[in-house]
């Protein structure tokens, strides 16, 4: 039988089909070198860090510094669904697909200057503990909880298991879910054992394996094409040599290729949703989203939260340079395999009928790295694979543990919650591998469409809420539970009629009804955000407000309030980690010391027994005051603001030179 359920077969064929790239010692051996390099790191921030409490194994205790903040930031964001996704769309489009890259650097200005101040002050961990001290009760909290995780498993975690086994099918010849089991095994062992102080830093070595790969990359691609000028002329005319009776529309390059900014109606990628749409997913995404805002959450200061987001900022000028061009280079130096067209020439190329854009990537590192330095082009990948799984997992860790957990396990001490949030973990990979084949599929075979596309139907309500909950004191929670619950069902409506007939690809068009799906994904975004503000803000005004006592520092108008604030509804564990705090001491006197096996257990997952330290009621105040303050150094304060001023004028003139 070849034809399975969303194309396993096909995925199995091609794995079987491949020959082994990597097969000499010199490429092996870097390999090896940079696993252990990379376990090295993570084993000495798991030594060196406390884990055994939320604080310490959920924000590392608020002692990061802006330079590993910065680089986990980008290496959180930057996947192997980049590397794959980005140039593939890149190939099959052109330079638009940068643009989603580049809003990224007005976006994270915004996080650091305006969202991440008001959540410091809020003394929270999860987003959904902010939006639950905000507007009270649970349902908001449970909500936003919950699709995050769905999120999580729909746009992340499948995506770049999906893209980084389509590298090491490339380059190994592999069975692409042996081969990803195999990668999620070592990459769920230092993010179950270390905590987020040991993801961070394996995040900032990693993000320099990353760039110095792919700038050499970079270096062969473009000689081997002679120079950007031979670049530019060379992709227009790079179609391949089987096209059968498709129409040229289908694989010449597009016209607009060179351009970032396209046609309002015509254009794959329109200028006003490039600017607007894309915009809102970017808020949800680098101001709202557990992995983004975790990482500013365990700065030292605010000054350094500033910091490490200029720092990830300038790296998002990157992916343009180090991945859609080549991308474009690999449809130059393969159009028949890059950019096949035939459905029949794309399946035995890739094993997707729809196209093979996807493999343009790894193709480039395959065909043109010598030995060794394939191997270290490998090592990017799954450096890029694993850097932004382990974000994920322990952020959704976090987001289970203490948003849903504490719901189901109201008196649960410290230490189950750091059991509980470790075996989420497993199951949440289990999901997403059974996931990863409606992602091959989706959106004619281009990763990153599909990707973009999920997170416009299902998270302009969750921006709209937050930019609401912040700037606007008068919402209040049934605008915002609401305003959530119809955003939804009308994203949900988009996304289920797509998956129901499918994207199609410009061979075989879907016959989605263009009332439902002819609408470009970006402006629905739009679309979707204006409906979900005015549902939210439409409400709120006929419904009772929130007086001012529940939101000292919890909105931008009162942020600066030094009046103590009544909390509308207080958090059910934190009620109860007193009488933990007491049963823990009683069953320490009651235990008997553990024997030796499982005091080393205990100790390698971060759960080892300590003593209890009893704080006076004036050193809790002072922690919390301390965990709570956004105040900063006039001089380094000045620094950041200018530093950020050149910033947006290096984003504003990038947009000018390739619109």
């Amino acid at each position: 039988m070849t034809r399975v359920y969303y194309g396993f077969s096909r995925v199995a064929a091609a794995a079987e089909n491949s020959t082994v790239a990597l097969n000499n010692a010199a490429d092996i051996s870097v390999i090896v070198v940079y696993f252990l390099v990379v376990l090295a790191v993570g084993v000495c921030a798991m030594v060196r860090t406390n884990r055994a409490t939320v604080g310490g194994f959920f924000l590392a205790g608020r002692s990061m510094v802006w330079w590993p903040i910065g680089a986990s930031l980008f290496a959180s964001n930057i996947g192997s669904g980049h590397f794959v996704g980005i140039a593939g769309t890149g190939a099959a489009a052109g330079i638009a697909i940068g643009g989603f890259e580049w809003n990224a650097l007005i976006v994270v200005v915004i996080l650091g200057w305006m969202f991440v101040p008001i959540y410091i002050k809020a003394g929270v961990v999860t987003m959904p503990e902010y939006l639950k001290k905000r507007f009270g009760g649970q349902r908001i909290r449970m909500y936003l909880s919950l699709l995050s995780l769905c999120l999580y498993v729909f746009t992340k975690i499948s995506a770049d298991m999906f893209s980084g086994a389509i590298f090491i099918n490339q380059a190994l010849g592999l069975n692409i879910y042996l081969a990803v089991i195999a990668l999620l095994a070592i990459t769920a062992l230092y993010t179950v054992t270390g905590g987020l102080a040991a993801v961070i830093y394996t995040d900032t070595l990693q993000t320099i394996i990353m760039v110095v790969g792919s700038f050499i990359l970079m270096g062969f691609a473009f000689d081997k094409v002679g120079g950007y000028e031979s670049f530019q002329q060379r992709y227009m005319n790079a179609v391949p040599s089987i096209t059968t009776n498709i129409s040229a529309e289908c694989f010449e390059p597009r016209a607009d290729s060179f351009h970032i900014f396209r046609d309002a109606v015509t254009g794959d990628l329109p200028w006003p949703g490039l600017v607007f749409g894309l915009t809102i997913q970017a808020t949800w995404y680098w101001c709202t989203d557990q992995v983004i805002v975790q990482r500013c959450l365990s700065a030292k200061s605010l000054s350094h939260v500033k910091g490490g987001c200029i720092l990830c900022g300038y790296l998002k000028l990157l992916p343009m340079f180090l991945m859609v061009f080549p991308g474009m280079i690999s449809r130059i130096l393969y159009p028949d395999e890059v950019a096949c067209v035939d459905p029949a020439e794309c399946i035995k190329h890739c094993g997707a009928s729809v196209g093979c854009t996807n493999i343009a990537y790894p193709k480039l590192v395959v065909d043109l790295m010598p030995n060794g330095l394939r191997g270290l082009m490998l090592s990017v990948m799954m450096a890029s694979l694993m850097s932004s799984l382990t974000s994920i997992f322990n952020s959704a860790s976090t987001l289970f543990t203490m948003d849903v957990y504490t719901r189901l396990r109201r008196r649960a001490s410290e230490r189950e919650l750091m059991v509980a949030g470790r075996v989420f973990i497993l199951g949440l990979i289990g999901v997403s591998i059974a996931w990863i084949p409606v992602v091959q599929n989706a959106q004619s075979g281009q990763l990153f469409d599909y990707i973009q596309s999920i997170t416009s139907f299902l998270t302009p309500p969750v921006a709209a809420v937050f930019m609401l909950a912040i700037f606007c004191k008068r919402v209040n929670e049934p605008g915002a539970f609401y305003g959530l619950t119809i955003g939804l069902a009308i994203g949900l409506s988009r996304m289920i009629a797509e998956f129901v007939y499918g994207t199609g690809s410009c061979v075989t068009p879907s016959n989605c009804p263009t009332i439902i799906c002819g609408v470009h994904y970006l402006y629905f975004s739009i679309i979707l955000f204006s409906v979900s503000c005015l549902l939210i803000f439409g409400i709120s005004l006929v419904t009772k407000p929130i007086p001012d006592k529940h939101l000292y520092r919890l909105c931008w108008s009162l942020r600066n309030s030094t009046e103590e604030r009544v909390d509308i509804e207080d958090d059910d564990w934190n009620e109860n980690r007193e009488e933990n705090r007491e049963t823990k001491e009683k069953d320490d006197e009651e235990e008997k010391k553990p024997g030796l096996c499982k005091r080393v257990v205990l100790g390698f997952c971060g759960l080892e027994q300590k003593e209890v330290v009893t704080l006076s009621p004036e050193e809790e105040e002072e922690m919390k005051r301390k965990l709570t303050d956004t105040s900063e150094v006039p001089l380094w304060r000045n620094v950041a603001n200018a530093n950020a001023l050149i910033l947006l004028c290096v984003a504003v003139f990038f947009h000018g030179f390739y619109a």
